[in-house]
């Protein structure tokens, strides 16, 4: 594997953009205090650049359109893969560090495939107060999966997120977008 350039540096966290030779794909490595974490950039293996050509071209020469792009490409794909980050890149001008900077700056957009069921825990101060690190560490406990992990069956996906905007439901999560609300710990 050819590892390519220090690319962005987040919340005490470093990206390296990384290239598989023998395979052909790209792949990023997330290194943290906690250790190194390295994926595959595709679900299957194959992202279909016609599609991301499809949306470019419905927004090509509007200006701000970036954020209404990769959310379409999140709608296709479940999430931003880094292989559509360059290719959006190299047809729109704008730099990758750029489109990276978007998705992981809005809490909408994910740069790994998430299980089949979404599960938002809110960590809101009304949420907080009323219990929701017990909350997740219940759920994290009965799927045996940390947050921001998923299990090893692709079912489920835990995310802590720092508001869902429902404080008079606290303490509150949401299942598939279904909200769920008053939980216990």
């Amino acid at each position: 594997m050819s590892i390519g350039y220090v690319k962005f540096f987040t919340n005490a966290a470093l990206l390296l953009r990384a290239f598989d030779t023998k395979a052909g794909r790209f792949y990023f490595i997330h290194i943290t205090s906690k250790g190194a974490q390295m994926k595959c950039t595709c679900k299957s293996g194959v992202i279909s650049m016609d599609k991301v050509d499809d949306i470019l071209d419905q927004y090509a020469g509007k200006k701000g359109s970036l954020i209404p792009v990769l959310q379409k490409v999140q709608e296709i794909y479940g999430y931003v893969p880094s292989t559509v980050i360059e290719h959006i890149s190299k047809k729109t001008g704008v730099p990758e560090s750029t489109i990276f900077g978007v998705v992981t700056f809005y809490a909408q957009f994910r740069l790994s495939p998430v299980g089949e069921h979404l599960i938002r825990v809110c960590h809101g101060t009304a949420c907080h107060v009323g219990g929701a690190d017990e909350i997740t560490s219940a759920i994290e406990g009965e799927l045996s999966i940390s947050n921001g992990q998923t299990t090893a069956d692709g079912k489920f996906t835990l995310e802590s997120v720092a508001c869902l905007g429902c404080c008079s439901l606290a303490p509150v999560m949401t299942i598939d977008g279904e909200t769920f609300g008053k939980l216990t710990p």
